[in-house]
């Protein structure tokens, strides 16, 4: 739940928000690089009304329906400065799909591992060029800085699995 929580009140951070926006932005943005998968927005968001981190408003705008608006307490606010500075000395491990395999390699022939290896690497490296095209376009749109250093990130801890498993495929 904590990353839940840094992952809303940030988004509040940036401003007020209705549930459809939060669930835009998490959906478009963040689900790509967070790994977020939230199947409702709403239970998370009362809970951090009912700990005082987030408030809820009514708004009506012209003729479209009543909608709530969710934003920053005090309390939130400090709450989310608390989190945000604990992530960054979180080194929680990352995990990838690759590890339970990797455990149980020695349970198949080493030829079938290679080639499902080398399978890995060939969409390993279609992924990397991927995310090199993005970010130049993203770099020409100006997208927020942000964002750019999270997919360089994520570049490169792509480059860094192709390089481990062509070092893997030579030891087998």
């Amino acid at each position: 739940m904590i990353e839940h929580e840094l992952l809303f009140l940030g988004l509040l951070k940036e401003s007020p928000k209705h549930g459809y926006q939060i669930k835009k932005k998490i959906k478009e943005v963040l689900s790509i690089f967070a790994g977020v998968d939230l199947k409702s927005i709403y239970y998370p968001l009362k809970v951090l009304e009912e700990k005082g981190l987030v408030i809820k408003r009514m708004v009506k705008e012209g003729g479209r329906p009543i909608r709530f608006v969710y934003e920053l307490t005090k309390e939130g606010e400090a709450r989310f400065d608390k989190l945000l500075s604990e992530s960054f000395l979180n080194f929680k491990r990352p995990q990838f799909s690759l590890d339970l395999s990797l455990y149980f390699l020695p349970y198949i022939e080493p030829e079938v591992a290679r080639r499902k290896l080398r399978a890995r690497v060939l969409i390993l490296r279609r992924l990397s060029k991927e995310l090199k095209k993005m970010l130049f376009v993203w770099q020409k749109r100006q997208t927020p800085l942000s964002l750019i250093r999270i997919l360089d990130h994520n570049q490169k801890m792509v480059d860094a699995e192709v390089g481990f498993l062509k070092s893997l495929i030579e030891s087998l």
